[in-house]
């Protein structure tokens, strides 16, 4: 299993419309509305890279009102 964090840039006007979208999403564990640069942060998880970059191409790129995304993969630290 991996985990990743994308930050979301929404058009302006449409935040609520893009987090109905995905909090639809199976993949999306966590969503949240956040201020500053991006409005959007989804927590996501996948089976590896390929399953990913799915999610990208069949879910973020379907909707318009995105503008950007960035995607941060979760690594673990060992303590």
């Amino acid at each position: 299993m991996m985990e990743a964090f994308v930050l979301v840039i929404v058009k302006p006007g449409n935040e609520e419309k893009v987090y109905n979208k995905l909090k639809e999403c199976p993949k999306v564990k966590e969503i949240y509305r956040v201020y500053g640069e991006y409005d959007i942060v989804l927590r996501v998880e996948v089976d590896n890279i390929k399953a990913l970059d799915e999610f990208h191409d069949t879910i973020l790129r379907k909707i318009r009102e995105i503008e950007m995304t960035e995607t941060l993969i979760a690594s673990s630290y060992r303590v």
